[in-house]
C-alpha cells in the first residue's frame, strides 16, 4: 500500500480551520471514499505529494495546464511579470494584449472584460443579457455547472452533482424562480420553455461538468437558431473549452457564433481568472460605457495577464498542440475500450477531442440522466487502484480527464496498463 500518512494529516488538521478540509468540495475525495493526497511540487505531467509519492496527472488542475506543470516558457514569463510588480490598480498594456487575443480568437467577442475567475465571468454575463434585453428570466441545462453564483446553482454539476446536492442552501426561492432548467441535448425542452421573458440561455457547449456529454450537432444548430428568432442572447461558457479544444474553443469547432462567450482557466495559465465577451451592442452595457455595474480591484492582474498572454501564444505559434492532444486521447480511448472488452466489461467512454470520461453505466451516455445511471462506488474502486499505481485522475465520477502536451507515449501507455489492473480488479470482485 501507498504510504499517504503525512497528506491524511494534514487534511486532519486542515478539517479543524478549512471548512471540510479543502477550498473547493471535489478536492476532499469523498465521492471516492478516500483523503485527498497534499501536494509539494509539481513538474511536466506529474505532481508529488508530500509523502514523496509521485502521480502521472490527468487533473492538470482542472484544464489550465495545456503545456503540463512547471512549463519553462510560462514559468520565466511569470517570473519576468512579478519583477515588474504584482498589482497596480489602474490599467496596465498586458490587459490590452490579452484582450485583443481574444478578440482575434473569437468573432463573437468583439469586446471583452476581465475579472478573477470563471464564477465571476457567468454572473457578469448574465446581469449585462438581462441588462441588454430587459428581461429577467435566464435558462440553463441539467448537468452544465456556471459557477456558484445564486441564479446558477441550481440543478447544477461537477461538486453539486457528486455530493448530491443538486440545489444549495442560501440561495432565495426569489433568484431560483428566473432559472429555466432544461435538458441539455433535448432541443424539445428548450422549445417548451421559451417564453417573452427569456433574457439569456446559457450553456456549456460540450458539458464537461457532469463527465463529458457532447451536444448533437442538431442540437446546437436549432438552439443558435431559436435564440436568434426569439431575440435572446445565447452565452457559451467556455471557461474549460475555450483555448482547449481549439484556439476558437468549442465556438470554432462547431462553426456557431454566440452572442456572448465566457473564459477562464487556459488564459490564465493557471492563475485565478476569468473574463466574458461579446458583441458590441452588448458589451456597451457594461460600466463605464453602460449602466451595468461589474467591477474587480484585481481584474486583469498583470500576473495573470501576462502568464496568460504567454500561454495563448504558444498555443497560436504551434497549432499542432491541439493534434498532439487528441492523438493522446484517442490512444487512450482505444486503450481503454480493448480493456474493457478484453475483461468482457460494459462500460462507456465519452470521447470530444481531447476531454474524456470513463463512466461506469452500460447506458449510452448523451443524457444527464444517462449520467446519473453511473455506478460512483465501482468508480471510487476504480480511483483508489489508479492512484496506488501512481496515476491522479479527477476524484469525481462527473468530471473530464484533461490531457496536456507533457505526456508521453509511455505515459499513455502506462495509464492503459494500469487501467487494465483496476478493471481487472472490479472484475474480481
Amino acid at each position: 500500500m501507498m504510504n499517504r500518512e503525512l497528506s491524511l494529516s494534514t487534511f486532519e488538521h486542515a478539517k479543524k480551520i478549512i471548512p471540510g478540509g479543502v477550498n473547493s468540495p471535489v478536492r476532499a475525495f469523498g465521492s471516492v471514499d478516500t483523503f485527498p493526497i497534499f501536494v509539494q511540487k509539481s513538474n511536466g505531467a506529474y505532481i508529488y505529494d508530500v509523502d514523496g509519492n509521485k502521480y502521472l496527472d490527468y487533473i492538470s488542475s482542472w484544464g489550465p495546464l495545456i503545456f503540463g506543470h512547471n512549463d519553462e516558457d510560462i514559468k520565466s514569463e511569470f517570473i519576468k511579470a512579478i519583477e515588474n510588480g504584482i498589482t497596480y490598480g489602474v490599467p496596465s498594456y498586458v490587459e490590452v494584449e490579452m484582450a485583443q487575443m481574444i478578440t482575434d480568437a473569437y468573432p463573437a467577442c468583439e469586446m471583452v472584460r476581465m475579472v478573477n475567475s470563471g464564477t465571476e465571468a457567468t454572473m457578469s454575463a448574465i446581469r449585462v443579457a438581462r441588462g441588454y434585453t430587459g428581461k429577467k428570466k435566464i435558462i440553463k441545462f441539467e448537468g452544465c455547472y456556471h459557477g456558484h453564483s445564486d441564479s446558477l446553482l441550481v440543478k447544477s454539476g461537477s461538486g453539486t452533482l457528486t455530493f448530491n446536492t443538486p440545489t444549495s442552501l442560501g440561495v432565495p426561492d426569489e433568484f431560483i424562480k428566473n432559472t429555466v432548467v432544461c435538458r441539455y441535448n433535448d432541443i424539445n425542452s428548450v422549445i417548451d420553455a421559451i417564453d417573452d421573458d427569456i433574457a439569456a440561455v446559457i450553456i456549456e457547449p460540450v458539458a464537461g461538468n457532469m463527465g463529458v456529454v457532447a451536444p448533437s450537432e442538431n442540437f446546437m444548430k436549432e438552439l443558435r437558431k431559436i435564440t436568434r428568432q426569439k431575440n435572446i442572447i445565447l452565452i457559451f461558457d467556455e471557461v474549460i473549452t475555450g483555448f482547449r479544444l481549439s484556439y476558437g474553443g468549442a465556438s470554432q469547432i462547431f462553426n456557431i457564433e454566440p452572442d456572448m462567450v465566457c473564459f477562464g482557466k487556459i488564459i490564465g495559465g493557471g492563475l485565478p481568472v476569468g473574463a466574458y465577451g461579446g458583441h458590441k451592442d452588448i458589451m456597451g452595457m457594461v460600466s463605464p460605457l453602460g449602466k451595468v455595474y461589474q467591477a474587480g480591484t484585481l481584474s486583469g492582474n498583470p500576473l495573470a495577464m501576462s502568464v496568460g498572454v504567454k500561454t495563448l501564444q504558444k498555443l497560436k505559434d504551434n497549432p499542432k498542440v491541439y493534434e498532439d492532444l487528441e492523438q493522446k486521447a484517442i490512444k487512450l480511448e482505444k486503450g481503454f475500450k480493448e480493456n474493457i472488452k478484453r475483461l468482457n466489461l460494459d462500460f462507456k467512454i465519452n470521447r470530444f477531442h481531447s476531454m474524456m470520461s470513463l463512466f461506469f453505466t452500460q447506458k449510452e451516455v448523451n443524457y444527464y440522466e444517462d449520467v446519473q445511471t453511473s455506478d460512483v462506488k465501482l468508480y471510487a474502486k476504480y480511483f483508489k487502484s489508479m492512484l496506488e499505481q501512481n496515476i491522479l485522475i479527477p476524484p469525481a465520477q462527473f468530471e473530464a480527464i484533461f490531457f496536456n502536451t507533457a505526456m508521453s507515449e509511455e505515459d499513455i501507455k502506462y495509464t492503459i496498463k494500469a487501467n487494465y489492473n483496476a478493471l481487472e480488479m472490479i472484475k474480481a470482485r
